[in-house]
């Protein structure tokens, strides 16, 4: 103290603590002539002495004014050492920092010139205090006082400069305290650090790329601003390390691409499409790099397929294609499972277009690594199959398209459907509105009859009701769909190609769930003489208005021309009744089951009066020759030809005996139902009984009269 005294006139120091700005700036040029002096004389402990006494007297100060003396007097040592100030600086330096922090504006805007004033004297050696600089400045750009932020300003590009020049700087040790600044919200802070970005960005000899993994999260935060000038910035700096990043030969995509993907779902529509735009580029530029990061790519491009706005679901479509367009192998660490289970979560989005897009990365996983794949299945079957209930067509067809990849052997095969039955049970709505197209598209797939024949193994032990439903749509689809053409000429050989046959009793075995999907099946197979004994076999119990509303669609059915490519469509034979008198008993049988006033009886009835008068002979035989119930599956018919059977093929007797066993069953359930809630315990168990035991067939007197107003309940179609 007593040092600096003696080299410091006390008047001048009196001054330097005076309220008046003129006094103050006359005592500090008289201090920087002292320290000249001092500094010619090579006194340097008599100079210390006085940044000491300025430090700790007057910056340290409790009163206002001294401390702005001593920062201008800090600032004239500095000027008055000129190329010795060096020397000095983390005597002088740290002082002025501190007061960057006071409570008085005008302390801070004097700090803000004192350092200016520092900084230009001795420039490069400055740099070992950029750090805490930088710190002061972040803060002081957002100052209360507009005369502190303009003093900043100015501090700050005289910085900028000196740091441009300097080869002492050093980027390892700035990026941390740049990385932790990044994430501050005030937007003049935001504009200070796009700022000195964007600086030393354009420093050739600083590699600002190599360090942007550090930082990218913080400028891709600063996308959605609410300040448009701090959004353009920001824009202006990715869009240049972009370029960058496209002209470098060493990118360190890895660490960018985890930032890019969380920034790809913000809620701020102009991050996700910037964000997007990267990931295309990386997804061009990465190559090996970034096969470990696929899933999570895949990730964010998926939900943006769907995205609300047109540029950003563009630019993720043809990311998309081009991600799944790269071969990556599992031995270059492809996750194939990480990828299944980004596209299983995808297949619950709202968005149809992303469950699309997952559903086709499956396909592409299972056309490629199909072994691969099958070891995660347990991951993916349930929602797969889940999936099959998408209110969406398109994803419907692409889930079956890959179950069929999958269903390539027998076990998956069985497992599908199984479960397509049991969805079926439970949702008959998904049976009603999509049972075609999903019955459909699967035997496109996977071999029609394959298909049928496993459902008729399964529905063979069905609950009874929905077996009878169920089978009633599959004969539906059997009998309309174009899929099945080859099907139903497999079928059309049963009683001349032994696979034909085998098909036919495949069917048949459930099919008898339903006697109209039994006649149905039979007039396709041309066994019209067993179609006339199933129609035979039924009784009065067993029509009802569900029965007669499948009766009156077949008879439409079959005057359309979805049978025009059959050989067993009626119009034709009808030419030849003496050849195919079998097939006229059938159609007499189902006339006489129809309600007279129906449609469909009308339909019938005007059908068989086209045939010609020389059948009457045949009818009148049949009305002369009483039936034997033993002899309605032969092929022993006096005086006329019959359908051609081989000896060999299919056994109709065990056939019929077959049917009519079903049928008993459905009978006591039907009766067990319906009178559960009508009749006691004792009239019920009379009823089951009296219901199995043997009924006798319509005979032929009954099948040749017409039938009666009385005899049936008139039902029309839509009931």
């Amino acid at each position: 103290m007593a040092d600096a005294l003696s080299n410091i006139p006390a008047s001048v120091m009196r001054n330097l603590a005076d309220k008046l700005y003129e006094k103050r700036k006359n005592a500090a040029i008289e201090v920087e002539g002292i320290v000249k002096q001092l500094a010619f004389a090579g006194e340097h402990d008599k100079i210390t002495s006085v940044i000491k006494h300025l430090s700790t007297e007057f910056t340290y100060s409790p009163h206002s004014n001294h401390r702005k003396g001593g920062l201008i007097g800090l600032a004239a040592v500095t000027v008055g050492l000129t190329n010795d100030a060096a020397q000095h600086l983390e005597q002088i330096v740290p002082p002025v920092l501190n007061s960057f922090n006071d409570q008085d504006s005008r302390v801070r805007y004097y700090a803000c010139e004192a350092l200016y004033n520092i900084a230009k004297v001795v420039r490069g050696d400055f740099i070992i205090f950029f750090n805490q600089i930088f710190d002061a400045l972040c803060k002081l750009s957002a100052d209360s006082d507009a005369n502190v932020q303009s003093a900043a300003h100015l501090l700050d590009r005289l910085v900028k400069d000196i740091v441009t020049e300097s080869d002492q700087f050093s980027i390892e040790e700035f990026i941390p305290l740049l990385r932790e600044r990044m994430n501050v919200l005030n937007p003049h802070v935001r504009q200070f650090l796009v700022g000195w970005i964007t600086v030393l960005d354009s420093v050739p000899d600083i590699d600002m790329l190599g360090f942007l993994p550090d930082f990218l999260d913080g400028l891709f935060n600063m996308l959605s601003d609410s300040s448009r000038e701090i959004r353009q910035q920001a824009d202006s700096a990715l869009s240049e390390f972009l370029q960058e990043i496209k002209n470098s030969p060493n990118v360190d995509y890895g660490r960018m691409a985890e930032i890019l993907v969380q920034r790809a779902s913000s809620p701020d529509e102009f991050t996700r499409l910037t964000a997007i735009t990267w990931i295309n580029e990386f997804v061009k530029l990465g190559g090996d790099q970034l096969v470990p990061y696929y899933a999570a790519i895949l990730g964010a491009i998926l939900p943006c397929i769907s995205d609300k706005e047109e540029k950003i679901r563009a630019v993720a479509r043809e990311t998309n294609e081009e991600l799944r367009a790269i071969r990556a192998d599992p031995a270059d660490g492809f996750d194939i499972g990480s990828i299944l289970s980004i596209a299983r979560s995808q297949l619950s989005s709202e968005w149809e277009a992303t469950r699309i897009e997952a559903l086709n990365w499956m396909a592409t996983l299972l056309a490629r690594h199909r072994a691969e794949v099958i070891v995660f299945l347990s991951d993916i079957f349930d929602s797969l199959l889940r999936a099959l209930s998408d209110p969406s067509n398109e994803v419907v067809l692409l889930v079956l398209e890959v179950h069929a990849c999958i269903a390539r052997d027998d076990l998956h095969f069985r497992d599908l459907v199984r479960y397509l039955v049991q969805n079926f049970k439970i949702d008959n709505s998904l049976l009603e509105k999509r049972g075609a197209l999903i019955v459909r598209r699967l035997c496109v797939l996977l071999d029609a009859e394959r298909v049928y024949r496993e459902f008729s193994i399964i529905l063979e032990g069905e609950d009874l009701d929905f077996a009878s439903v169920m089978v009633q749509a599959l004969n539906l689809i059997l009998l309309t769909s174009s899929e099945l053409s080859e099907l139903r000429v497999l079928l059309k050989q049963s009683l001349v190609n032994s696979s034909g046959k085998d098909l036919f009793v495949s069917l048949y075995s459930s099919w008898c769930h339903s006697p109209m999907a039994t006649v149905s099946l039979c007039l396709l197979a041309q066994a019209y003489q067993h179609a006339s004994s199933v129609i035979q076999s039924l009784g009065e119990e067993d029509i009802n208005v569900k029965f007669l509303v499948q009766l009156d669609k077949l008879i439409r059915l079959l005057e359309t021309p979805i049978f025009a490519y059959l050989d067993c469509r009626y119009a034709m034979p009808l030419l030849e009744p003496g050849k195919y008198t079998w097939l006229l008993k059938t159609l007499n049988g189902l006339l006489m089951l129809l309600p007279q006033q129906s449609v469909a009886f009308k339909i019938l009835r005007t059908r068989i009066k086209t045939v010609p008068s020389f059948a009457l002979g045949s009818a009148q035989f049949e009305r002369r020759t009483p039936w034997n119930p033993a002899q309605r599956d032969s092929d022993e018919i006096p005086d006329q030809e019959t359908e051609s059977i081989p000896e060999s093929e299919i056994d109709f007797a065990a056939r019929l005996e077959q049917f009519e066993g079903m049928q008993r069953l459905h009978r006591v359930h039907a009766k067990s139902q319906m009178q559960s809630r009508d009749l006691p315990p004792s009239t019920l168990s009379q009823e089951i009984r009296r219901s199995e035991e043997p009924r006798q067939p319509f005979s032929m007197a009954e099948i040749s009269r017409p039938p009666s107003r009385s005899s049936w309940p008139v039902a029309s179609p839509s009931q």
